[in-house]
């Protein structure tokens, strides 16, 4: 919390809000498995702060989030609550996209919507950022999400400490979009940052 505080100056409906989040999360998290039952001790730091370092990446920027398998509305949630800015969860499983809409509707979140349904049937959209914690596969989230992409797209890909290993996996031109960053919440894992445009591969080709 006291890195949120530094980083952010959130104000009271902010921390009103995460707060609210946060306790939201762990009663449901008794009625379906939306995080580790291990790390709720360390909710804060595992799961709330964790999420918002990906705004601390992104300070200056502005139009649509994307946070794509957005789950228990992480990070997505955390990051519309932070920024402010129009939000769209993108989360196939019914029980999780019941529960996303009640955290939207509890805490008067009117920027955030929540698109119940595979990625693949989302309809085209320009995504000025693009999230995703835990979604797929690197290879496989790209080409699915590579439509959202502009020449001004900012990607904020959390991916443990694997990330440099994956990103060398990536097509060349992919590669060139991104770096890793270190996590400001976890030292042992990085975050695969890029700006641009991505092409999605031909169908069939790896």
């Amino acid at each position: 919390m006291a890195w949120i505080e530094r980083t952010f100056a959130p104000t009271p409906t902010h921390w009103e809000r995460l707060e609210r989040f946060a306790a939201m999360l762990v009663a449901e998290n008794g009625r379906q498995n939306l995080i580790a039952a291990s790390t709720i001790p360390h909710l804060w730091v595992r799961h709330i702060a964790d999420s918002a370092q990906l705004v601390a990446f992104d300070r200056v920027g502005q139009g649509l989030w994307m946070d794509l398998g957005s789950g228990p509305g992480l990070p997505g949630l955390v990051a519309a609550i932070l920024s402010g800015r129009p939000t769209l969860l993108v989360e196939s499983r019914k029980r999780r996209c019941e529960f996303l809409r009640e955290v939207v509707a509890e805490l008067g979140l009117g920027h955030v919507e929540v698109a119940e349904a595979p990625l693949e049937r989302v309809e085209t959209r320009a995504a000025a950022t693009i999230s995703a914690r835990a979604f797929a596969p690197l290879d496989r989230l790209i080409d699915l999400s590579a439509r959202f992409s502009t020449e001004s797209t900012h990607w904020l890909l959390p991916k443990g400490r694997n990330a440099v290993k994956e990103l060398a996996s990536l097509p060349p031109a992919w590669q060139k979009v991104f770096h890793v960053e270190q996590s400001h919440t976890d030292a042992e894992s990085r975050i695969l940052v890029g700006r641009g445009r991505i092409v999605a591969r031909q169908r069939g080709k790896r």
